[in-house]
């Protein structure tokens, strides 16, 4: 994605006076193993790139030397109140969010060393270990909790996987995989060691798995890499960008975009937050895959702007949410008339990589008031968990639970009770629907895992020797 620098270069630049107020930011994972194989992770690469974009947000938004520090956050030591980061229950994000964090609020021997130790009354001095590193809280999501949709939106959803499915019945589709049939051919002796594939799965079909079988072994396999050229390996992305771009947005079928759709909601949560605590929360930081900011790029209207918003974002990529004012200011304002939303986008971790504006919304503006931005991201946002439930016709337990609650209470379920509501209440509206419909949810999780922590009890108790019965997924990490 080689955007235009003289298009976009100058909207980075702050506005004379302007205070940045909270940031919120989305960050794809760094490089990894292939995904073909069971037990991919991080690689050491992966992390120092998720780690070396932390530390770039640390000197853009929280270094007292930035034109753009956040206000009033704390410059060394972690403040748990000003800060959230999350990600599912994935090791590749669980890992991206600690390594970007590493980044972000690093250890504080090397920050400021009368703050990296504490005195004891007997005079023994005491810092934590790795020279004062700073373990900066970060929520993980399990597979099986509400939370997890918010960021992981398209997991568990049969909507969304139908969805995407229909591509392959489309002209495009068909036109492609009979036109790169020998192009791909050519790759079997580069694959024909993978346990499980044959020449016959060398087509558009498996664009995306063998770009990343091939594009990760060009990275790490030294006799691997001569084997494929740098035009070979750009065709293979480009036909990966198309298939997986396909999959994650169509605007006739809303629902192949269904992560998008929820994460913008997490993001919006999170702004809001600040809104509501007038700044208290500074930065919120969510970890996940390619194929969620995909659905973004297509949902908030930004292929319009450049084909380049089609292609896959490089490792570590990250989409940032300004929150900010345009008076140079020492307190949040009391008026939200003043404030404003600006979105920034940076592709991959390389040094000097631009962080870089763009307008949303198929609008001019770069900046936009945050009552526009709020109303915008409500006509895009699934934001709640009953609403995610009925569009995916998810067979998730909570999802289960909603259900039979609203049909013992005799809910309209054909009403959109969890939606936002708009105008002047539209953010806090925002947070009490999410925060409601989130108790919910959370409250059918937590009573269904009791109850099945007590039939184990019971099964224990009459000695039977039953597993238990559970998913084991690990989810799809993009």
């Amino acid at each position: 994605m080689l955007l235009s620098l003289s298009l976009f270069a100058s909207l980075l630049m702050p506005v004379t006076g302007e205070t940045i107020l909270g940031v919120t930011v989305y960050s794809r994972h760094g490089d990894r193993s292939s995904k073909h194989y069971s037990g991919y992770g991080l690689t050491n690469l992966g992390l120092q790139q998720n780690f070396r974009v932390g530390a770039d947000y640390r000197d853009l938004y929280i270094s007292s030397d930035s034109s753009k520090q956040i206000l009033g956050i704390s410059e060394d030591k972690f403040v748990a109140s000003q800060l959230y980061a999350s990600a599912p229950d994935q090791s590749v994000l669980l890992n991206t969010a600690t390594a970007f964090l590493q980044g972000l609020y690093p250890p504080l021997d090397g920050l400021d060393t009368s703050i990296a130790s504490q005195t004891l009354n007997n005079g023994s001095d005491y810092k934590s270990p790795l020279n004062g590193y700073q373990y900066v809280t970060l929520h993980g999501e399990e597979e099986e909790s509400p939370d997890t949709i918010w960021i992981k939106g398209d997991d568990s959803c049969p909507s969304y996987t139908e969805a995407a499915a229909t591509f392959e019945h489309s002209v495009e589709y068909q036109e492609t995989m009979a036109s790169t049939r020998d192009f791909y051919a050519q790759f079997w002796p580069m694959l024909e060691d993978v346990y499980d594939y044959t020449r016959d799965d060398l087509t558009y079909a498996n664009a995306y798995d063998i770009f990343d079988l091939i594009n990760v072994a060009s990275i790490h396999n030294a006799s691997f890499a001569p084997n494929v050229t740098d035009e070979q390996l750009f065709q293979l992305r480009t036909l990966a960008n198309s298939a997986e771009f396909a999959e994650n947005f169509n605007v006739t079928q809303p629902a192949r975009s269904i992560g998008g759709q929820t994460v913008l909601s997490a993001i919006l949560t999170q702004l809001n937050e600040t809104v509501a605590s007038q700044g208290k929360r500074k930065f919120s930081l969510l970890a996940g895959s390619y194929d969620t900011m995909l659905a973004v790029f297509g949902v908030t209207e930004l292929i319009s702007l450049s084909h380049d918003f089609y292609g896959l974002p490089e490792y570590a990529s990250t989409m940032a949410f300004e929150i900010l004012t345009e008076e140079n200011t020492t307190s949040f304002p009391e008026d939200e008339e003043s404030l404003r939303v600006r979105f920034l986008f940076r592709n991959g971790s390389d040094a000097g990589a631009p962080l870089t504006a763009f307008p949303l919304f198929g609008r001019d503006e770069v900046v936009l008031s945050w009552r526009d931005f709020v109303a915008e991201m409500q006509k895009r946002a699934v934001t709640s968990v009953e609403d995610w439930c009925k569009v995916c016709r998810s067979t998730q337990d909570f999802c289960s639970l909603l259900t039979r609650d609203d049909e013992a209470v005799g809910v309209d379920t054909s009403k959109s009770g969890g939606a936002i509501s708009n105008a002047v209440a539209g953010v806090i509206g925002a947070v009490v629907t999410l925060a409601v419909v989130g108790v919910i949810g959370g409250v059918a999780w937590f009573v269904l895992r009791r109850k099945r922590a007590a039939v184990s009890r019971d099964m224990q108790t009459a000695t039977l020797n039953v597993a238990e019965k559970g998913s084991l997924s690990s989810g799809s990490t993009r």
